[in-house]
């Protein structure tokens, strides 16, 4: 893989802030921290597109003596199960579960789960945490 060095021109102050997370974090150097912002940014260019493949979490927490929820996220899972990978269930309290589900799929596809599982009566709290399935990162 061959290196390439460019020049960046930013505010002082900027580079400041940027520094101090930079070292907060444990980076190496800036070089370092650049790679990683610039890879998040080619991973939410592919989710803005919609027609790549990606990878990604949805975290719900819900009541599962709400409604019918746990019989709504069942049948959910299931209609998607070619874009769902697995799941894990926790039990948080006597009312209460936490559930992670790992998806694939086209960036379009998997928001469109992700916002279905989220806006179930029942569900006090969901996030889809967007990743990459790896093969255009170096």
């Amino acid at each position: 893989m061959k290196i390439v060095r460019f020049g960046v021109s930013i505010p002082e102050d900027l580079l400041k802030k940027f520094d101090d997370i930079i070292e907060e974090k444990g980076y190496a150097n800036r070089s370092e921290a650049i790679r990683d912002l610039i890879r998040d940014f080619i991973v939410r260019h592919e989710w803005e597109v919609g027609n790549e493949e990606v990878a990604g979490t949805i975290t719900i927490v819900y009541n599962h003596d709400e409604a019918d929820v746990v019989e709504e996220l069942l049948e959910m899972q299931h209609d998607y199960v070619n874009n769902i990978v697995s799941s894990v269930h926790v039990h948080m309290d006597e009312h209460n579960c936490l559930e992670v589900i790992i998806v694939k799929g086209r960036a379009s596809d998997v928001k469109t789960i992700a916002e279905r599982l989220i806006s179930l009566k029942g569900v006090k709290h969901g996030k889809l945490v967007m990743s990459t399935t790896g093969r255009e990162l170096v």
